[in-house]
């Protein structure tokens, strides 16, 4: 095994050698035996070993074997403890995806602060298998269909093309020991139950059957690739970004045939799974929106915009009479000034004794209007807006400088001529918008 090791790092994962690898290590036979590999191919690994606190003093055994494991190969350890329990009655979820939430989130703190390049893990072709068959009942895509992919950005699984049994062969036969976890052989657990009784049978119906599987994973993977190809083809096609925004033109996106696998493939790596909700967003009025945890997808007339959901920021920011430069909740400049130069839309001359210090910036609110720079009479800020073509998310995110609630500056965008520099200003004021 260890030769087959060493050629499958070399053709499938040669940018390992060289990297400073995390190996995640719960003293199980997995994991045990990646660990030896590694080191006996010359690998530079540092074991992470978690305790989750869920077995007592078999979950300390687990850490104090972990750490003597670490002696042995002449490699660090790294181990941290878990209140599990607690994380649990904070957070909805299972066990398993409790600990799954605490142990990356771990090891990506780990790869931060200490300058690793990847986390290795001990997946094999049978938690693949399991993997796909608990997708399988579920219901699912080609993603799911397809296992557990072999890297996931800092995520690589060097022992997917081994079975568990090469795993425990290859154990056996060099003499290394390892650490049972009791928990597995809970049938309580879909994955348990999976492993215990169901892949047995599939491999007593069919002695190939892991093998077999694994082929097709190969074609499913393959086929993965050319959905995904097609897919950015049309998304490219699609999507205009502007800003830290997307427009999706509907009328396109509607000619798209059958419409569904084509929402999925398109918006799935956004967080949306509800695909009635954004299906019938096609045909909503104008407002109508669906959100995911990390993206908002909302209807604005013949366009879906799509945009990352971002911590919301105070509505309201004072600008002292004293203030020079700001940069929240946006960079402005101040300067006292002798005369007016030329200006574009993110320069404007204001008259200081117009202004009611400190002046507002926030943003527009129903209602609001203005006197738009170098026009007669004032105008609604909604009916600006449309005049101008602002989509919802621009409007949403334009700032407006204030004095006493009146409106000086849709900023980078109009002045308003109440506040403008005329022959009795004594005082004139430049404000820049720094982008």
């Amino acid at each position: 095994m260890l030769e087959h090791f060493k050629k499958h790092i070399d053709v499938s994962l040669p940018f390992l050698k060289g990297k400073r690898l995390l190996l995640a290590c719960s003293g199980g036979v997995d994991s045990v035996v990646l660990a030896h590999l590694c080191t006996k191919m010359g690998l530079n690994v540092t074991l992470a070993h978690c305790n989750f606190g869920l077995r007592g003093e078999e979950s300390d055994g687990d850490e104090t074997f972990v750490k003597n494991l670490g002696k042995a190969l002449g490699v660090e350890v790294w181990s941290k403890s878990f209140n599990t329990k607690d994380y649990l009655s904070k957070n909805k979820g299972s066990v398993q995806m409790a600990a799954r939430d605490l142990r990356y989130h771990w090891f990506k703190e780990l790869l931060e602060s200490h300058n690793l390049d990847y986390i290795l893990t001990a997946h094999h072709a049978d938690d693949s298998l399991e993997t796909f068959l608990i997708n399988l009942s579920r219901g699912t895509g080609i993603d799911g269909l397809s296992g557990i992919p072999e890297q996931n950005d800092s995520i690589v699984r060097p022992l997917l093309a081994f079975s568990r049994e090469d795993i425990v062969n290859y154990a056996n036969k060099h003499g290394i020991t390892w650490r049972e976890d009791s928990s597995n052989q809970h049938s309580k657990y879909l994955r348990n139950k999976i492993r215990l009784e169901i892949v047995p049978k599939l491999k007593q119906l069919h002695p190939t059957f892991l093998e077999n599987y694994r082929l097709t994973q190969g074609h499913l993977g393959q086929t993965k690739v050319l959905v995904q190809n097609h897919i950015d083809e049309i998304r490219s096609g699609l999507f205009k970004r502007e800003g830290d925004i997307y427009k999706i033109n509907i009328e396109k996106l509607e000619k798209l045939n059958p419409i569904e696998p084509y929402l999925y493939e398109l918006f799935h790596n956004y967080g949306f799974t509800e695909w009635n909700d954004v299906k019938d967003l096609l045909n909503a009025m104008s407002g109508k929106e669906v959100v995911s945890k990390t993206h908002r997808l909302l209807k604005d007339r013949d366009v879906l915009i799509l945009s990352e959901i971002k911590e919301q920021i105070a509505e309201r920011f004072l600008v002292f009479e004293d203030a020079k430069n700001i940069s929240t909740p946006i960079s402005l400049q101040f300067e006292q000034v002798e005369t007016v130069e030329k200006s574009d839309a993110n320069v404007i001359f204001l008259d200081k004794e117009k202004l009611n210090f400190p002046l507002q910036l926030r943003k527009w609110e129903k209602g609001d209007y203005f006197y738009p720079f170098g026009m007669l009479g004032k105008k609604k800020l909604s009916k600006y807006f449309k005049d101008e073509k602002f989509d919802m998310i621009s409007k949403e995110k334009q700032w407006l400088m204030c004095s006493n609630d009146q409106i000086v500056w849709v900023v980078g965008k109009r002045a308003d001529e109440r506040f403008k520099v005329d022959s009795s200003t004594q005082q004139i004021v430049k404000v820049t918008l720094i982008s």
